[in-house]
C-alpha cells in the first residue's frame, strides 16, 4: 500500500511564546512557562493521491500557519505531518523534492523579468536551461500569460501576471504535492478563472494532489473534493460539499443553502468578499 500524499495527526503551533526546545530535545520543555494561545491547535486531516483539499477560514483561523507547517517552514510545537511516508520534522529536505508552495504574496527579484526569475528557480530545482526554456512558455501560455511580457521586470507587471508567474514557477518541475496559500486572493475575475481552470487541469493531467487554503467559498466548492473549515486554530467540519450542506440543511432543500452558509452556521464566524490573507508570520 502506498503511502498518503499528506498526512497530518494532531498538529498544534503557537506564536509569542519563543522557541521551545521541546519539540526537539523533549527533556528541556520541564519547568517550562505556560503556552501561548494556539494558532493550531490539534488539527488532523489526511489527503488522497490526486485530490484537491480544501481548508476555508477567516483571517486569524491558522490556515497559513497550517501550509507553513505542511510545507516545512515552521516546526510544529505538537504533532506529526508526514508526506509519502516522510516525516516533514526530521526529514525536511527529503519532503522538499515532493512539494511546492504558491502563497498570495508571492517572492521574485522584482528587477528581474519573468524569464530570469524562472531561470534562476528553475535551476534551484534542479532543471537546466533546455528544460526550463521548453516548460516556461509552455506552463505561461497555459495561464494566459502574455508571453511578450516575459521580459520585462516583474515591478512592471500586474498583480495576477505576478500570481501566474508564481503558479508556473512553481509547477515547472510537476511536483507530487502543490500548497496554493490563497492563490487568487485579489485577483481580477478573469485571472482567478484561468488560475483555477489550470488548478484542475494540473490535477487531471499530471494526478497532482493539492491542498489548497481559500476564504472564497465559489472557489472552494468548484475547486474541491473535500472541504475542512478551520476556526480558530481548529477543524470543526469536514466532508464533501454535499456532505457539509447536509450538516446543516435540516428540512431545507441542499439548493438553497449555500456554502458560506454552511460555514457561517458550523463555525459561527462569517467571512467578507474583500478580506485578505493576513500578514506573514500571522496565524491566519
Amino acid at each position: 500500500m502506498q503511502p498518503l500524499p499528506l498526512e497530518v495527526n494532531k498538529v498544534s503551533k503557537s506564536f509569542g511564546g519563543g522557541f521551545s526546545a521541546g519539540r526537539l530535545l523533549p527533556w528541556a520543555a520541564a519547568g517550562a512557562a505556560p503556552a501561548p494561545p494556539r494558532a493550531v491547535d490539534a488539527v488532523s486531516f489526511h489527503v488522497d493521491r490526486g485530490e484537491i483539499y480544501g481548508i476555508i477560514g477567516a483571517n486569524g483561523s491558522g490556515k497559513s500557519t497550517l501550509v507553513r507547517i505542511v510545507s516545512t517552514l515552521l516546526l510544529p510545537d505538537e504533532g506529526d505531518v508526514r508526506i509519502f511516508g516522510l516525516d516533514a520534522v526530521r526529514e525536511p529536505g527529503r519532503v522538499r523534492h515532493f512539494i511546492n508552495r504558491v502563497s498570495a504574496d508571492p517572492a521574485f527579484f522584482k528587477n528581474m523579468s519573468t524569464n530570469e526569475n524562472l531561470l534562476f528557480f528553475g535551476r534551484i530545482y534542479g532543471m537546466n536551461r533546455r528544460q526550463i526554456a521548453e516548460a516556461a512558455p509552455r506552463i505561461l501560455g497555459r495561464l494566459s500569460f502574455e508571453y511578450e511580457k516575459a521580459g520585462e521586470p516583474m515591478s512592471h507587471l500586474s498583480r495576477g501576471q505576478q500570481q501566474k508567474v508564481a503558479l508556473g514557477r512553481s509547477f515547472l518541475t510537476s511536483p507530487a504535492l502543490m500548497l496554493l496559500d490563497e492563490p487568487t486572493t485579489g485577483l481580477d475575475p478573469r485571472s482567478k478563472r484561468d488560475v483555477q481552470q489550470f488548478i484542475r487541469d494540473i490535477r487531471g493531467e499530471h494526478d497532482a494532489t493539492i491542498l489548497l487554503t481559500t476564504h472564497d467559498m465559489e472557489e472552494a466548492e468548484i475547486l474541491c473534493d473535500r472541504i475542512a473549515f478551520l476556526s480558530r486554530g481548529r477543524v470543526v467540519a469536514e466532508g464533501t460539499p454535499l456532505a457539509l450542506r447536509q450538516l446543516v440543511a435540516g428540512e431545507r432543500p441542499l439548493d438553497t443553502i449555500s456554502m458560506e452558509t454552511v460555514f457561517m452556521e458550523l463555525t459561527g464566524e462569517s467571512i467578507a468578499e474583500d478580506e485578505m490573507p493576513a500578514e506573514a508570520g500571522a496565524s491566519g
